[in-house]
């Protein structure tokens, strides 16, 4: 039955801890109409304790398309609608390319791609036809920026960027914005609970790869970023009349997103004059 409020109605999706669970507390504590959502739902009974008239804490784990069918229409017909879909669901992996192991990282890609694909298609239907929405992806300054030690965590974010660059021109004419979420490091427990190791490392890396598994494990609990500022970003860039495609968070996400924007343009204006040869001959 579809509720009276006039909020707008948020589906997020791996709110059990960091910025999903960060945006639930505060979109439900302004009364807005949320469906916060987690594999084990038991683990964000909490956040909808008190809440029942606006909120739902529903069992979703994006690999599963029965599970995604359920929330999403369970979202539509509670709240009558949905406004804003935030596919936050995901985790890492620390490999050296060579040290991936194949289960691992197609495990990883179901998840980061194909389940942000798989829930966004279902929600799509929705917000045509009421002509009105918002698609949050979240991303990663390393869905701009590739690092030795996370390539195939990058490739996942990579492929949330190119996708939502493509899903932000299609669904211009219904009215649905896209928005690209690119954090930095954050004060979440991604690092701790969220990232997987290889099997079998490889030495050899111990200055690149290795080096980088061991920096961001021992970041844990001294990154920069402040998940509910971050939280409170989102919405307000949400929420703005003129939404850029993407919203870098941080400090440190900004400075370096900002380098490799730079470094990219210099090394293409580098080989100006060869790309332009591959053309055949003006007049051929």
């Amino acid at each position: 039955m579809a509720q009276s409020s006039d909020k707008p109605v948020w589906l997020i999706t791996g709110c059990s801890t960091g910025f999903g669970r960060e945006l639930a507390t505060i979109l439900i504590g302004r009364g807005y109409r949320v469906a916060a959502t987690a594999r084990d739902p038991e683990r964000i009974a909490d956040l909808v304790a008190g809440h029942e008239a606006n909120a739902l804490a529903l069992k979703l784990d994006v690999d599963n398309a029965t599970e995604i069918a359920a929330a999403v229409a369970a979202t539509a017909q509670t709240f009558g609608r949905i406004d804003v879909l935030v596919n936050n669901a995901g985790y890492g992996y620390l490999s050296a390319v060579e040290e991936g192991d194949d289960a691992d990282i197609r495990a990883m890609f179901e998840t980061n791609v194909f389940g942000l694909a798989a829930i966004t298609r279902a929600v799509l239907p929705h917000m045509r036809a009421q002509k009105s929405g918002a698609i949050v992806n979240v991303s990663s300054q390393g869905g701009f920026i590739g690092f030795a030690g996370v390539g195939y965590y990058n490739a996942t974010k990579f492929a949330v960027e190119g996708l939502s660059e493509a899903l932000a021109k299609e669904v211009a004419p219904f009215g649905i914005k896209v928005l690209i979420v690119e954090p930095g490091p954050f004060r979440t427990d991604w690092a701790g609970r969220s990232l997987k190791v290889p099997k079998a490392p490889i030495e050899a890396y111990a200055e690149t790869a290795v080096a980088r598994r061991n920096m961001i494990r021992g970041y844990t609990g001294s990154q920069p970023g402040d998940p509910v500022r971050a939280a409170e970003a989102i919405i307000a860039t949400v929420e703005s009349a003129d939404p850029p495609l993407r919203l870098p968070l941080g400090s440190i996400a900004f400075e370096g997103m900002t380098a490799e924007i730079e470094s990219v343009r210099r090394e293409i204006a580098s080989v100006e004059a060869i790309a332009r040869g591959a053309d055949y001959p003006k007049g051929a």
